[in-house]
This record gives structure tokens, C-alpha cells and sequence, in this order.
């Protein structure tokens, strides 16, 4: 495993990314980035009005995120990213289109700039993609106990888990390493977060089969 790397975490609301990041930075001694609180000037007109200001939202958040993107691929140092800018599009302004709160034209040409973008940077030398149940998510929500996520109903979280899947489903641009993140606790686990990092060293040196067998996270 030689070289820069550039790793982005990916996974649902609740399931663990920030930790995960932190843990992983421990272990091999990356850079962790944190996404910064930006302060978004449409949010309160959204909260008013969602439908009417739910583009100009979702276009200043993925903007945000790909300037971020471009500045850890320039990183002097090996980086592991909490959330993709992949999923800004592909999950989260895709479930405001869903719900009717972006409307078909403004959609497209989000999707339009998306594409464009994305097209134009390189992708992360790996995506890791933590897959959890509701329960799971549900509970680790719970445990952690922040006020803003007090009102996440699981309907909520289970399509959000939908369209998960079926993004990283067709997701190409890089290699994926799939956790069965309601198996493993990194959290407390030390020799989980040794597995996570063993398996991450195995697709970053260009293993194509790497999977978590039943009796390497009971």
C-alpha cells in the first residue's frame, strides 16, 4: 500500500462514519476530514418553503462538498473523508426529488451539474460503503443522542437505505469495500477496526475479492 491514498466513507444517517474515520486515521496514521459546518444562506428560506428553495439548497451544499473533494485530492498526505460528495446527489437531493420537493426541471439540471463536475475530478482510490439495517441505525441514533436527529422517523432512514443501495448498486468510479456495519463494532471492538483496516489495505493493493466472511465478525 504505497503512495497517497484518498479514502471516502460512505454510509446512512446514524451508522457510524464520523468514528469510523476517526479510528481508521488512529490506525494508520491519515488525515481525517471532517466535513465543515457551512453555513448554508438558503437553509432558512428551506425550512420556510422547501419545495420553492430545495435546488438552491442542494446546489450550494454539493458546490461546498466538491470544493472539498478537489482540495483532498491535492493533499500532500493520505485522507479519509466522512461522506462523499456522491452522496449529496445520489441520495440526499435525489430524495428531495422523490418527495416533490424539487421540482423535474430543477432536478435535471442539478443532475446535469453533478455529472459535469464529477466528471472533471478524480474519484477517491476507494469507497468505503457501511451498510446497516434500521435497527441498527435506530439504535446508534439513540446512543449518541443528538437532539437534531431526535425526530428521524425509520420510514425516514429505510429509504434513505433504498436509495443507498441502488447507488452503490451501479457506483463504478472507484473500488468499494462494502461493511456489514450491523455485525462490527468499531466503536469499541479494537479487533473489528484491525479487520476494517486489514480489508482496506487489501483493496487499496488491488485485491478484487474482498468480503467479510460470517465467522470474521461474530
Amino acid at each position: 500500500m504505497k503512495g497517497k491514498k484518498f479514502i471516502a466513507v460512505a454510509g446512512n444517517i446514524g451508522v457510524g462514519k464520523s468514528t469510523l474515520v476517526g479510528k481508521l486515521c488512529d490506525r494508520f496514521s491519515w488525515q481525517p476530514y471532517y466535513e465543515p459546518v457551512a453555513e448554508n444562506p438558503y437553509l432558512e428560506d428551506f425550512y420556510d418553503d422547501m419545495r420553492g428553495w430545495a435546488f438552491h439548497s442542494q446546489v450550494f451544499f454539493i458546490t461546498h462538498r466538491l470544493r472539498s473533494h478537489r482540495e483532498l485530492l491535492l493533499h500532500p498526505t493520505s485522507v479519509v473523508q466522512d461522506r462523499s460528495v456522491y452522496e449529496d446527489a445520489e441520495i440526499f437531493a435525489r430524495n428531495l426529488y422523490e418527495r416533490g420537493q424539487i421540482g423535474e426541471r430543477d432536478y435535471r439540471t442539478y443532475q446535469e451539474l453533478y455529472a459535469l463536475l464529477v466528471d472533471m475530478l478524480s474519484p477517491p482510490d476507494l469507497v468505503v460503503y457501511l451498510r446497516a439495517s434500521v435497527p441498527t441505525l435506530v439504535e446508534r441514533i439513540a446512543t449518541r443522542g443528538r437532539q437534531i436527529e431526535s425526530s428521524i422517523q425509520p420510514a425516514y432512514l429505510e429509504h434513505l437505505n433504498h436509495l443507498y443501495e441502488e447507488w452503490i448498486d451501479r457506483f463504478i468510479l472507484c473500488p468499494v469495500l462494502e461493511v456489514p456495519a450491523d455485525y462490527l463494532n468499531w466503536v469499541d471492538n479494537n479487533e473489528h477496526i484491525e479487520l476494517i483496516g486489514d480489508k482496506i489495505k487489501q483493496k487499496l493493493n488491488g485485491s478484487n475479492q474482498v468480503t467479510f466472511e460470517p465467522e470474521e465478525v461474530r
